[in-house]
This record gives structure tokens, sequence and C-alpha cells, in this order.
């Protein structure tokens, strides 16, 4: 075959699910399980987006909802990308995922752009409900792997 061949993709999915507690410490949890699901199965998913739009899932549903209830993330791998969830106990909508909000984000404020980069770096994103609660997601394709400097 001439020309230059995609990475080797997973054959098959794998996923991970786990339980987070809803605190702040969920976050480098989150990332951390990312990070290592995508090196070992070197998935050719974007690694350092998939990190950070699982930090703003899981930072969103700690301060977005109330309650001892953890956080569930689940991690899925598949040949086309990767697919990450946060399933959180408030039924309601996250706003502004799906819809952008026309205002422009406060420059002083620290807060109120994660959805923002959610659906700007992800491939598609979105919510659903679940039996207790709901689940945010976003899904990131497969890059093909970068030209290494000799």
């Amino acid at each position: 075959m001439n020309g230059t061949a995609l990475q080797d993709r997973p054959p098959a999915s794998a996923s991970w699910r786990i339980a987070l507690p809803h605190s702040a410490a969920a976050v480098p949890v989150a990332r951390a399980l990312v990070r290592t699901a995508l090196a070992e199965l070197e998935h050719g998913a974007d690694c350092d987006t998939a990190e950070l739009l699982t930090a703003e899932l899981v930072a969103n549903a700690v301060e977005h909802t109330s309650g001892d209830t953890p956080i569930e993330l689940v991690v899925e791998l598949l040949p086309t990308g990767c697919q990450v969830e946060v399933h959180d106990p408030d039924p309601a909508p996250p706003g502004h995922l799906t819809q952008p909000d026309t205002r422009d984000p406060d420059p002083w404020q620290e807060h109120g752009r994660g959805l923002l980069l959610i659906r700007a770096l992800s491939s598609s994103c979105g919510h659903r409900p679940t039996e207790t609660g709901k689940a945010v997601w976003f899904r990131l394709p497969v890059v093909p792997p970068q030209r290494r400097p000799a």
C-alpha cells in the first residue's frame, strides 16, 4: 500500500466507568483516568483536549449539583474516536451546551467558559436524561499521528 498509514486503532471499543466523589478532588482523578485510558491503548484521540474537556464536565457537575451523590465518569474508546460522559444527579440540562450563548463571556470572571470550550473543541456534544439525573457527553475523533522531528 502506498501513502502514509493511519495510526492503528483499537479493533473494538473499550470502556471504563468509575464513581467519583462529589468534590473538587474528582477533577484530577478524572483527568488521570482519561489520560491513562488513551495512553495505554495508544488511542489516536487528542489526549490533551480529552483531559481538558473531561475536567470541565466534572467541574461543572461538582459545582452545579448538590448533595453527596457520586458523579460517574464513563470513557469509551471507539475505532472512530472517544466519547466521555459525566453522569450527575441533577436532571436539568446544562445551560448553553448545544445552543451557544449569544453573550460574550465576562473577561473578568474565572468561570463561564467550560461549555464554550466543549462546544468549540469537541466533534460533537450533548446531554441525555438518565434514571438518576443526566449524562453530559462529548466526542473527539481519532487524529492522524503528527510527524515527529528527527
